[in-house]
Formats: structure tokens, C-alpha cells, sequence
């Protein structure tokens, strides 16, 4: 998982999936870190005395472990970052202007230029198309211009020690010794986000392991210095979790009047012939199918996403950054921008607000999961599932007077 970035400070690249596979045999090299000596934290070598059996049981040997953890000690800027991730708490059309705005369409038009022979062979050998493998690469580095600056072992180690997200980053860490033990990468280049993610398009360790490709035939899949690599392995990482070739991700439509809003779901030739209608005036494709998201609500732009869509959230699994990958890559391609107007002046719930109605919505049985004040994929469901038995339009989206409402029920 996310995946999950370059886009808004990078934070968004810390939520890829993890994956174990070896993607090629380097004879191992281990060079010295640079890092400087600092005093042992009690409690992480604690942590590392019940992480070494387990990394043993991986076939790291002890060269390597004592190699990989010389000098580390926990990052405490690390666990504040954890609780900053934009594109689950900035308003969306504010993340999509800071992710799709300022010089970055231009320099995706660019490197599609630079990398033209190579991103067609890509798209040609994956069936990912060019443009979301640079949306991808656009967001998470700004086309490789900042691929992260801190010590993954450290970030990985620091992360598992705390135990955020349960073991993930644990077994991401125990990977990542896996890397340098079978020679994919030396200790003093394992450097990248905050959360671990690694080279132009930021994958996690296990996700190098199962994804990377060696696209130049140099013997490395080399996703830190070869963008050849890094693209490729983008393309196949996101074929692998089920990229429909010749689908789009998502198409911005519009909803005629009296639209019976309990239709989200259905064939596109289905909501063709419920009226609904591409934002550019073309045509709906003739054969797949998708489901309606309000991304602001009703009154803000209506998207029409296809099981790419999803895809995308592989890397990633905020809505935001799914759909800034796509609309990105939609206008590098030069492709029209969001079209609708966004409710910029509407009330917006904040992080309490958004607490209390996750609470309340868990209370009614329609959440499941924490409350976090995170608006993802299970609290849209949960509130559209509210709003359809209390006979509003289900849109899926929290606002102030919503949890006035549920407030007021009690």
C-alpha cells in the first residue's frame, strides 16, 4: 500500500501495496553507510533484537543487518508527517490545482517529448497508456526532480518501531534489507520519502521486488538513475494489479434534470440512456462500464470512473491523487481541464467534524472502520448508505449540515 509524493511537498507517495518477488540476481555488494555514529536508542534496539530472527529466517545475513542499522536512530519528524498527508485533508479542488497546476503540465509535455520512443514501446509492451505513466510520474517525484532525501532505512525502521499501520512497514523494512542483500542497491543509496518510497516513481521496497523491470536490458531494474527502468516499472506495476487496456480511467460528464441519483453503478451504455452526458460533448464508449463520484458533492463536478480508476488507487489509495494522476495525464495529452465549477465557498466539515460523523455513521452500522477524520472510499459508502435512508440525494459527501442532521436525530 500506497502508495503512499512529489505532489504538495511529496507527501502522498506512502500507501503503495506490499509484494515479494525477486526481480533479477546482482551479486551483492555492502559499502559502509555514511552515516555518522549517534547515541543507541534503547527502545529501537529493543526493536531490532526481535526484527533480527525474523530477517534471518529471510536469508539476511548478519553482515547485513549490522550494516543496514549502523548509525540509525529513530527520525522524529517522521511520525508528524504521518498525520499530514494532503490528499486526504486539503479541499480537493486544492489539491488538484497544486497537483495539476504551475509549470507541471509543461513539464510533462516535455518529458513526454524527451521519453517518446521509450514511452511508446511501453505502452505497447504493458497496455498502460503514456499519459497515466506520466501523471504517475508527474505526482510522485515532479518527473524525478525530487525523489526523496532520507535514509529508508531509517524512515522504514522508525515507522515499524511505532508500529503505524499495523506490520507493513516492518515487513517493507525487512525487504529492504532483502535489496541490499541480494545487491539490487547499496546501503548508502536507500535513500528516499519519508515512508520508504524509492526512485523517479517511488516504490515501496516490495514493490521493487515484485514490479521492477530491468526495461533496458543492463542487467538492473535500476528505478533510481534509469527512467527507462522507472517508467517501465510503473507500467507493469500497475498492469499487474489489473490494468484494462483501452479503458479509460475516468471521464467528467454531466447529469440531466430530475437524474435519479441511486443510479451510481451501471454499464455506460446504461447511464447514456439515463442521460448521462460527457462534459466535452462527445460520446460515452460503447462497451464497459463505470460508477458516478462526486468528488465535492452534487453540485461540484460529476466524474464517471472505470475500474482504472482503482488501479490507480493501487499505487495510492486516496481518491484525490487517483484523480490528479488521471487529470494530469489528460492534460499532458492536452486534453480539457474539470469543466464544472468547484463549491469553493461551501461549508467543509474539519477533522473533528469529520470524526464525530465517522463515529456516528459506525454507530448506525454503515462504518466500519476508524475514525480518523480521513474522508476515503468507506466513508463516502457510509454516507451515501446514510443519505439513501434518510431520502437525500447519495452523493457520498460529508458536509457540516449533513452531521448537523445525524446530530439532530439522536
Amino acid at each position: 500500500m500506497r502508495h503512499l509524493t512529489a505532489a504538495l511537498a511529496m507527501v502522498s507517495l506512502s500507501l503503495m501495496p506490499a509484494c515479494a518477488q525477486t526481480t533479477g540476481s546482482i551479486t551483492p555488494t555492502v559499502r559502509p553507510a555514511a552515516a555518522a555514529p549517534v547515541p543507541a536508542d534503547p527502545s529501537l534496539d529493543v526493536f531490532l533484537q526481535r526484527l533480527w530472527p525474523q530477517a534471518q529466517a529471510r536469508g539476511i545475513s548478519r553482515k547485513t543487518f549490522d550494516l543496514a542499522f549502523r548509525g540509525v536512530s529513530p527520525d522524529p519528524s517522521i511520525v508528524a508527517l504521518t498525520r499530514k498527508q494532503s490528499e486526504f485533508s486539503a479541499p480537493i479542488w486544492s489539491y488538484l490545482n497544486n497537483a495539476v497546476g504551475g509549470t507541471r503540465i509543461q513539464r510533462g509535455r516535455d518529458a513526454a517529448a524527451e521519453n517518446a520512443g521509450v514511452l511508446q514501446q511501453i505502452e505497447a509492451r504493458y497496455g498502460v497508456p503514456k499519459e497515466i505513466v506520466l501523471g504517475v510520474w508527474g505526482m510522485e517525484t515532479n518527473y524525478g526532480s525530487f525523489t526523496g532525501s532520507k535514509d529508508v532505512i531509517r524512515s522504514l525502521a522508525t515507522l515499524a518501531q511505532v508500529r503505524y499501520r499495523g506490520d507493513f512497514f516492518r515487513d517493507e523494512l525487512l525487504t529492504a534489507l532483502e535489496l541490499i542483500e541480494k545487491g539490487h542497491v547499496e546501503r548508502d543509496e536507500l535513500r528516499g520519502s519519508w515512508a520508504g518510497a524509492m526512485g523517479h516513481t517511488q516504490f515501496m521496497p516490495s514493490s521493487y521486488m515484485k514490479y521492477a523491470v530491468d526495461f533496458t536490458g543492463d542487467g538492473h531494474a535500476d528505478i533510481w538513475r534509469s527512467t527507462s527502468d522507472a517508467l517501465a516499472s510503473t507500467a507493469n506495476y500497475l498492469k499487474g494489479h489489473g490494468w484494462v487496456a483501452g479503458l479509460p480511467w475516468g471521464i467528467e460528464v454531466t447529469l440531466p434534470q430530475g437524474f435519479d441519483h441511486k443510479l451510481d453503478k451501471a454499464s455506460f451504455s446504461a447511464l447514456s440512456a439515463a442521460g448521462v452526458r460527457r462534459a466535452d460533448g462527445r460520446a460515452l464508449p460503447s462497451s464497459g462500464a463505470g460508477r458516478l463520484f462526486y468528488a465535492a458533492g452534487h453540485r461540484g463536478p460529476v466524474m464517471l470512473l472505470t475500474e482504472n480508476f482503482d488501479v490507480i488507487k493501487a499505487y495510492n489509495s486516496s481518491d484525490a491523487y487517483a484523480l490528479a494522476v488521471g487529470h494530469l495525464g489528460d492534460r499532458i495529452m492536452g486534453r480539457a481541464a474539470i469543466q464544472a465549477d468547484w463549491p469553493v465557498s461551501a461549508p467543509r466539515l474539519d477533522l473533528a467534524g469529520t470524526k464525530d460523523l465517522q463515529r456516528r455513521l459506525k454507530a448506525l452500522g454503515f462504518y466500519s472502520h476508524d475514525a480518523d477524520g480521513r474522508i476515503g472510499t468507506g466513508t463516502r459508502e457510509a454516507v451515501r448508505q446514510y443519505q439513501l435512508r434518510a431520502g437525500e440525494i447519495p452523493d457520498g459527501y460529508p458536509t457540516p449540515a449533513l452531521l448537523a442532521r445525524m446530530r439532530a436525530s439522536r
